[in-house]
């Protein structure tokens, strides 16, 4: 057993209170913890017996993680780690300020589009023509980071602030995204999904309202009618969503091709929804206004989130439904599927090879035993659905 120091007879007899204790081991130099107790909690409100024993151990500077053992609970007693320093807000300022700046540059490139032809534009118009765009989209990251961080600190989760990722002249949006980090491990499950989703939901809040106000500024018109016509022509790809949403603003699907080729029209649309074949050239599509373009770029960041894998968004939401083993169990069926993407979007490979090497790792809460109660199973649930709602297989199109 590791030499602490500690006398562990009074640290048992606080065990004993909420745990009936069937066998105790001392954690060796390689067990991650000090103290196993085995056997069944008196209480089937696991969540209160878990408050309560940690309450009771702090005076120790112990932690508690409850944890299943086959069929039994087990207790472990861990040391409890320091207080995380307070992070320098001057570098997520500044991080901000350089994306701000990053994404307002990648946006003159399609604000462009809006002035009016042979107009040179000087630096002023470039950086109005610009801001739809960059407010629409920084909208959309913001929310998804604070709806992170504030439910976080509603459940007293120690986060940072949000870190802006600038990734100026090669992203598509001129940004990688915005991360934030979680100082210490979550009390259960239930808070770890309300933390996880926080984020997804915000930003889809704001997206679904970005893309309504840029798809209603945006205007229909026809597709080029052969490969070579519009040189670097890129379209954007489907979800299911956003198929709903370009419905409701236009009246039918986009793109319309101008024919279906003999094929039945749900068959057509199955195969264009997977691969983005064949591309429908002399069809009909929108060409979408900047701000249709930040709400489908927030769109985008929603779907990659919550990719039911590793510590993504969605890999939370499949760790507290399904339990470690089985959410386990399906990462090599969602590594075969993003393989199988990647023939008709190679970045599906990038996201496979993360996956593979970063996938298998989950955000553990210091209390894996008490369950979801029915509103965040409900909550859980809805998560999977808005997946699938806005997952994109085949992003971007370049004829």
């Amino acid at each position: 057993m590791m030499d602490t120091g500690l006398d562990f007879t009074p640290i048992d007899a606080l065990v004993a209170r909420v745990m009936k204790v069937e066998d105790k081991t001392a954690g060796g130099e390689k067990d991650r913890y000090l103290l196993r107790y085995r056997g069944h909690l008196y209480s089937e409100d696991t969540a209160t017996a878990f408050d309560q024993l940690q309450t009771a151990l702090r005076p120790h500077n112990l932690t508690p993680l409850f944890r299943w053992d086959q069929k039994r609970h087990a207790v472990l007693l861990v040391p409890s780690q320091a207080q995380p320093k307070p992070g320098n807000p001057r570098l997520n300022l500044i991080l901000f300020i350089a994306t701000l700046i990053s994404v307002l540059l990648t946006g003159m490139n399609f604000g462009q589009a809006d002035l009016p032809q042979g107009f040179l534009p000087a630096a002023g118009a470039l950086i109005r023509s610009s801001l739809p765009f960059t407010i629409s989209f920084i909208a959309i990251l913001s929310a998804h980071e604070f709806g992170h961080y504030l439910v976080g600190r509603f459940h007293g989760v120690r986060l940072s602030l949000p870190y802006f990722l600038p990734l100026p002249f090669i992203s598509l949006f001129g940004t990688f995204g915005a991360m934030i980090n979680m100082r210490e491990q979550p009390k259960n499950r239930r808070i770890l999904l309300d933390i996880g989703l926080a984020g997804p939901l915000a930003g889809l809040v704001v997206t679904v309202a970005v893309l309504a106000i840029g798809l209603s500024l945006s205007n229909l018109n026809t597709l080029p009618a052969a490969a070579g016509s519009t040189p670097g022509l890129m379209m954007e790809g489907n979800s299911l969503l956003y198929l709903i949403l370009k419905y409701l603003r236009f009246g039918q699907l986009l793109p319309a091709p101008a024919g279906y080729g003999g094929v039945p029209p749900l068959l057509y649309w199955l195969r264009y929804f997977f691969s983005g074949q064949p591309f429908p050239f002399g069809g009909t599509d929108v060409t979408i206004h900047p701000v249709a373009w930040a709400g489908w770029g927030g769109m985008l960041i929603t779907s990659l989130n919550l990719i039911p894998a590793g510590q993504l968004d969605g890999g939370h939401v499949l760790y507290v439904l399904l339990g470690r083993e089985r959410a386990a169990r399906l990462r090599p069926l969602i590594l075969v599927l993003l393989v199988g993407l990647g023939f008709f979007w190679n970045g599906w490979w990038l996201w496979a090879v993360l996956i593979f090497f970063l996938g298998r790792f989950y955000a553990e809460p210091l209390d894996e035993i008490t369950p979801l109660d029915p509103p965040r199973k409900a909550l859980a649930v809805l998560g999977i659905i808005l997946f699938i709602l806005v997952f994109i297989p085949v992003p971007l199109v370049l004829v």
